[in-house]
């Protein structure tokens, strides 16, 4: 038999139970939504406060990015003060031609109208046009530097410049005995165009006669032009000089007048007349260039061509043009 074990009950450590009194249950309670709601009010808080933080640093940080973009767009684009306009062909350097080229020395720029230069189309039509008649007798009324490539372009031909104004031509160095330029003065100003052009239409002197030039007794003839003017055959004659910018100013009525009967001459003369955008420079070509005679237009440049016509009493055979004033 197996022994005998004495069964006893393993003495338990008392359950107690603590209560605690109804009033700090009651807290006990209360409490924890009590710091809930203590949380939920500073969390509140923080968020009130970051909002206009975060706005502000984005504020800066675009304005800092407005900041940068202005400061590379003004170092990449130089100041209109140090700017010269870029040349509106692609030809090389004044001073590296062979026959003309602008005198150094001064920063200065001629004393020309500001919107005197050629555009880029404009100028084609003129470099297209000796390109195809080179070398040829070329006579241009006015100087711009675009004109020089033009001579250069004639080197074995014949080029004239007729200017004005003596600034400029106190810049310009001629390094060739095809290419010269003349000071020329004109007396009458741009305001007096309508009534030369009535004293042109009444008056049998002012006919296309290029053996008379010289002695005409029309008022819009240029009488005193160098002498190898009145002797050669102009193959292109060029119109931008002299000014004509104001009522006072010199206008353009007595070099087109002249330009038309210079071109009557030879058996084809090519007249180019530039600025004919303004009233007067559109009035004479139409009058002693004519209409029909008009082969290209370019901008403000008018292309006409015109034949041999030595032995007619009028410019344009297609009657007259009405121009009221």
């Amino acid at each position: 038999m197996p022994p005998d074990v004495t069964h006893f009950r393993p003495l338990l450590a008392p359950l107690v139970q603590f209560s605690l009194p109804p009033t700090t249950r009651a807290h006990e309670k209360h409490l924890p939504s009590h710091k809930y709601c203590q949380g939920s009010k500073g969390m509140n808080i923080t968020k009130k406060k970051l909002i206009p933080i975060l706005v502000l640093i984005i504020s800066i940080i675009s304005i800092l990015r407005l900041l940068s973009l202005t400061v590379r767009t003004s170092s990449s684009s130089p100041g209109l003060s140090v700017v010269s306009p870029a040349p509106q062909h692609s030809s090389p350097p004044l001073s590296t031609r062979q026959n003309a080229s602008y005198a150094p020395g001064s920063s200065e720029q001629p004393k020309r109208p500001p919107n005197a230069t050629l555009t880029e189309k404009e100028f084609k039509v003129l470099s297209n046009l000796i390109a195809l008649k080179s070398p040829c007798n070329l006579l241009i009324f006015g100087f711009q530097p675009q004109y020089l490539f033009l001579s250069s372009m004639n080197a074995a031909g014949s080029t004239i410049f007729l200017e004005d104004d003596h600034y400029t031509i106190s810049k310009v160095t001629i390094n060739s005995n095809n290419t010269r330029i003349y000071k020329l003065g004109y007396n009458v100003p741009a305001k007096e165009a309508y009534n030369l052009l009535k004293h042109a239409r009444k008056n049998k002197a002012c006919s296309p006669n290029p053996r008379l030039l010289q002695k005409s007794k029309c008022k819009l003839a240029l009488k005193s032009l160098p002498a190898e003017v009145y002797e050669k055959n102009w193959d292109v004659i060029v119109i931008d000089g002299p000014s004509g910018d104001s009522p006072l100013s010199p206008g353009r009525m007595a070099p087109i007048y002249t330009a038309g009967v210079l071109a009557r001459a030879g058996n084809i003369s090519d007249v180019v007349v530039h600025d004919v955008d303004r009233i007067i420079e559109k009035w004479f070509s139409w009058e002693f260039l004519c209409h029909e005679n008009l082969l290209y237009s370019k901008g403000k440049l008018w292309h006409f061509r015109i034949r041999d016509h030595s032995n007619s009493t009028r410019f344009c055979p297609a009657g007259i043009v009405t121009i009221e004033q």
